[in-house]
């Protein structure tokens, strides 16, 4: 079951009191299934269509050349993208669940042009499904659901609220998931 972030994503609800919902299996369930969603996506496409470059009207790259500011994100980099961010969350979750307020960022991101093959993007979903289940598998029997990241902004804490280890697991769940429609565009412009 995927978890609903409607009302996170409207902003009636912050992560944290979403968090206050969620057990450590749920957030298992949902990880496997939103991997299993991204693979499914992937179904009978090419090693050239997972690095298609789309058009993405609201791609903003200050860096980009001229007459190539709208190329968006191929699939290969929003798999390494967006498993990044959920292996970010679940590294959080495990080091918060164990009593440690860490505020640096535990971030790795695939170099997502290292990416170039449909076999590259199912191995890194599911190396990203052992890694987060394994940072699930690092919480005590009794998580320390009492202790909060440190180092947010205000104004990111003032939109998450103060988030534990259930909270910063959900995050990186909740970026993902809020791909789906990138990546669901990318593949219908294959397709076109």
């Amino acid at each position: 079951m995927i978890i609903d972030f409607t009302a996170v994503d409207a902003r009636e609800k912050k992560i944290s009191e979403l968090a206050e919902t969620v057990t450590r299996d749920d957030l298992r369930n949902a990880s496997d299934e939103s991997i299993d969603r991204m693979i499914t996506l992937l179904e009978g496409l090419s090693d050239t269509d997972v690095t298609f470059e789309p058009t993405d009207e609201t791609a903003e790259d200050p860096y980009a050349v001229e007459g190539e500011e709208h190329i968006g994100w191929s699939l290969a980099h929003l798999v390494a993208h967006v498993t990044a961010s959920s292996e970010e969350g679940a590294a959080f979750s495990s080091i918060l669940a164990r009593g440690y307020p860490l505020s640096e960022r535990p971030r790795y991101e695939t170099p997502w042009k290292d990416i170039t093959t449909h076999a590259q993007c199912i191995q890194r979903l599911e190396e990203s499904r052992r890694i987060r289940n394994s940072y699930l598998d690092t919480w005590p029997d009794t998580p320390h659901l009492d202790v909060f990241r440190t180092g947010m902004s205000e104004r990111f804490e003032a939109y998450t609220g103060k988030l534990n280890a259930v909270g910063a697991f959900l995050l990186g769940l909740s970026h993902e998931v809020g791909h789906f429609g990138q990546f669901k565009e990318v593949k219908k412009q294959i397709q076109a």
